[in-house]
């Protein structure tokens, strides 16, 4: 039996802050600087942005995921409108409400899909389903990427999604809490998965990425980003000191760190996968195709994995689910896999 697991996977929450934004806070600390992201900081992170994305996207930033993707889908409703979302999607399960609440109401509707991903069929659908006065009227298409099953739509997938929501009047939004992991795997630039796909607003991890803390807000079309610092200002999300927020971005950006924490990520979650084929009674859940692996355990290989002090969560199908960040061990990954084993063989 391997001793206690000096690293989790868990979640890619529980990883600290990365060098490259480590370096950047420090670097940002010496001395003062204007209030409320009028620091030159906060400029050169919107300023990456647009030169990674090679468009001039307005660029805001926020503490977490949560108020980015409320506050982003409140500025493309109203409380009379609805939001179309996948089942699964964050914004529906793990947000406490936070959309309807920020959009003082907007309803969010929500379609059933393999691996938690929309189609342009189902979004067909819902936007058509009532046209009557009684009904929220559907105004905003938002999607995940990855999934929350950690899989991911491909290009023409957005494109398709994006060419309906276009015809049927909709905005298309894109939760990235995981942006950079889709990315790597997808071997695409940014701009590829976003505005050019069609995505008119994008929310972009970085906590998961290898930041503290800080989310951005990238509005493709600069009409919708109309009076957005004044929803993040009354929603208690605008920093006095942004550019402890900001300035890590700059070094994430300009030096390639998020890519590369990605890739890394990536790498780690398919050799967890590639070693638990063939164990007896482990199965994978869903294709491993970001930085998430999802194993079917029989009982006694979950416990014994409990027994050995390995976390892991089970509320999407009831399967482990590992998450790997850009600090991940490949020594740990492999401590995991020789409990996973020792347990499989056991119980089997």
């Amino acid at each position: 039996m391997n001793s206690q697991p000096t690293q989790q996977f868990a979640s890619d929450n529980y990883a600290g802050v990365c060098p490259e934004a480590l370096q950047a806070m420090a670097e940002a600390n010496d001395g003062s600087a204007p209030a409320y992201g009028e620091d030159a900081w906060t400029a050169r992170a919107a300023d990456a942005f647009r030169t990674l994305f090679q468009t001039g996207c307005e660029v805001f930033f926020a503490f977490n995921g949560t108020a980015a993707n409320s506050l982003a889908l409140a500025a493309l409703c109203q409380s009379y409108h609805s939001v179309i979302c996948s089942d699964s999607a964050h914004v529906e399960t793990d947000e406490c409400g936070a959309p309807e609440f920020f959009s003082n109401g907007s309803k969010l509707l929500v379609a059933r899909g393999e691996g938690g991903k929309l189609t342009p069929q189902a979004i067909r659908a819902i936007a058509t389903a009532r046209r009557d006065i009684h009904f929220p009227k559907p105004r905003v298409v938002t999607v995940t990427q990855p999934t929350e099953t950690g899989q991911l739509y491909s290009l023409q997938e957005l494109r398709d999604i994006a060419a309906t929501c276009r015809e049927l009047g909709l905005s298309l939004h894109m939760d990235g809490s995981r942006f950079a992991n889709a990315c790597a795997a997808l071997g695409c630039e940014p701009a590829d998965m976003t505005w050019r796909a069609g995505v008119d607003v994008l929310c972009f991890g970085g906590t998961k990425n290898g930041m503290a803390v800080g989310e951005a807000i990238l509005f493709f079309r600069r009409e919708q980003a109309e009076d957005f610092g004044y929803r993040c200002k009354q929603a208690g999300q605008l920093a006095s000191k942004m550019r402890y927020l900001s300035a890590p971005w700059v070094r994430m950006l300009e030096t390639g760190a998020w890519l590369r924490n990605a890739e890394h990520a990536n790498a780690c979650a398919r050799h967890l996968a590639e070693g638990s084929r063939g164990l007896p009674g482990v199965e994978l859940m869903f294709p491993v195709q970001a930085n998430a692996v999802f194993l079917k355990l029989p009982p006694a290989v979950a416990e014994a994995l409990r027994a050995r002090g390995w976390r892991f969560y089970t509320f999407i199908g009831g399967g482990a689910r590992f998450m790997f960040a850009w600090d991940a061990r490949l020594q740990q990954v492999n401590a995991l896999l020789a409990d996973l084993r020792d347990a499989a063989l056991a119980a089997a």
